[in-house]
């Protein structure tokens, strides 16, 4: 829980409005109302999995493009992990230089996807 408040904290105190959830199933039921610019999961939650989540909404095509952040403990973390977000964060005592470095990436890789999609 106080991993979730730090990383709501950080990610309003840059401009983003958050929704947070407890679980998948309450993320996912926030996804049917909301598009987000970003989704960040832990991969350890209860009633579904942060793998299950990023499967469902890799499964639909209006979030399958979303970019997705993981928050990870280092010892449960993993290449396939890795390779199912566009960020991995680890739940260490620099979690939020490491926030500012995932953000500034996706937002630069949003932003050169715009661009270019505006040629």
């Amino acid at each position: 829980m106080l991993i979730r408040y730090t990383v709501s904290r950080f990610l309003e105190k840059h401009g983003f409005s958050v929704e947070s959830a407890g679980n998948g199933m309450e993320a996912l039921e926030i996804m049917n109302r909301l598009h987000p610019d970003m989704i960040v999961t832990d991969l350890q939650m209860p009633k579904m999995s942060g793998h299950e989540l990023i499967a469902a909404l890799k499964s639909k095509p209006e979030t399958a493009k979303i970019p997705i952040l993981i928050i990870a403990n280092r010892a449960c973390s993993s290449i396939e992990s890795e390779k199912l977000a566009n960020f991995v964060v680890y739940k260490d005592i620099d979690i939020e230089d490491q926030l500012e470095i995932a953000l500034s990436t996706l937002c630069a890789k949003a932003s050169a996807k715009k661009h270019a999609a505006s040629k």
